[in-house]
């Protein structure tokens, strides 16, 4: 899902630069999004990474000026988009991906490398990867710091009768589950419950209960129904997301972009890991005073979020540092990477 909305931020950023250009997203039909993607698409029965001569057949029937590949690819993917005259650029958002774009014959073809998250989270370049860098020439390294995407039609947290700086945010993250924490949606609902018992709480992200709201959890309370304080969104546009992280008193959130979304956007914010790679970037986090953390149980959730709830100061020195940062807009970043291509194509 991550990589999905990033794109799809900077797609839309693109149709708002450049009304007339052309755009197609490859995807698996399998992905909650692909019925709702406001692009052309070809839709696979997987994942691209999977379905190389498609995706092959693809780049070569569109003849597209650029490709992105964000966090996935082949070779051979890659090699069909050099052939047909692309330019390429590739967006890395864990270390093994981030070590693949280092590869020499990699390097030799992509054009534009992304580093999908801020230097203090993703890391420096390393010796070898500077070395190999002024070995080629290419590509040209970046990091995008965070994907954020700007509201400017009216303010949801106005629409939905929230008041600024007066709820908290709860955001467990789209798409599917990973593996060890499939049910990571049901902990954090669960916890959004239990804290709305005291706080005006909005929950983004899916339930399953549809007629309910909120599933029953054993650990947390058998609440059958939603309290009258969480209001539920099943999903948002990535505008209205982040009108509501600007807003928040607190933010709930997975270690992925959303976390680096509320930093920017200088909120305080308690990060939970929901997938391997997460870990080490929320404690990088928490080692630079801009996030809590908690484990992926619903108690813990509760704890952690109740104790800053109740800290005014912690709360502000959270939010103080994580606005100190000034994490750039990955768009600007993009955008302005694109119009380089596009000249120089």
């Amino acid at each position: 899902m991550g990589e999905y909305a990033r794109s799809l931020a900077i797609a839309q950023a693109v149709r708002r630069r450049w009304p007339r250009a052309e755009i197609h997203f490859i995807l698996s039909r399998q992905a909650p999004y692909a019925a709702t993607v406001p692009f052309a698409a070809t839709l696979l029965d997987s994942s691209p990474t999977f379905h190389t001569r498609a995706v092959a057949r693809s780049i070569k029937e569109f003849r597209p000026s650029i490709v992105v590949f964000d966090n996935a690819g082949r070779t051979a993917q890659l090699r069909a988009a050099r052939r047909h005259g692309a330019r390429i650029v590739y967006i890395s958002a864990r270390i093994r991906q981030r070590r693949k774009a280092f590869r020499w014959r990699w390097m030799r073809m992509i054009d534009e490398h992304w580093i999908a998250y801020p230097e203090l989270i993703a890391g420096e370049l390393g010796w070898l990867e500077r070395f190999k860098l002024k070995r080629l020439g290419r590509p040209t390294v970046r990091y995008l710091d965070v994907i954020l995407s700007r509201n400017e039609d009216d303010s949801i947290v106005a629409r939905a009768g929230l008041k600024r700086r007066a709820f908290l945010l709860v955001v467990p993250g789209g798409g599917t589950g990973h593996p060890g924490a499939h049910d990571a949606a049901d902990e954090f609902l669960a916890a959004a419950n239990s804290l709305a018992e005291t706080q005006t709480v909005v929950f983004v992200g899916p339930t399953r209960t549809a007629d309910a709201g909120v599933p029953t959890h054993p650990k947390v309370g058998n609440a059958a129904v939603p309290s009258s304080r969480l209001r539920c969104f099943n999903s948002l546009p990535q505008a209205d997301l982040a009108d509501l992280l600007s807003q928040a008193r607190l933010v709930v959130t997975n270690g992925g972009s959303t976390l680096l979304q509320a930093i920017a956007c200088g909120r305080a914010c308690i990060a939970v890991p929901i997938a391997q790679d997460q870990s080490e970037r929320i404690q990088r986090c928490v080692n630079a005073g801009v996030a809590a953390t908690a484990a992926l149980d619903a108690p813990s959730i509760v704890r952690a979020a109740s104790n800053l709830l109740r800290d005014e100061p912690a709360r502000e020195a959270l939010a103080q540092r994580a606005g100190k940062l000034k994490l750039a807009n990955g768009i600007d970043i993009a955008l302005n990477a694109l119009t380089h291509l596009a000249e120089t194509a």
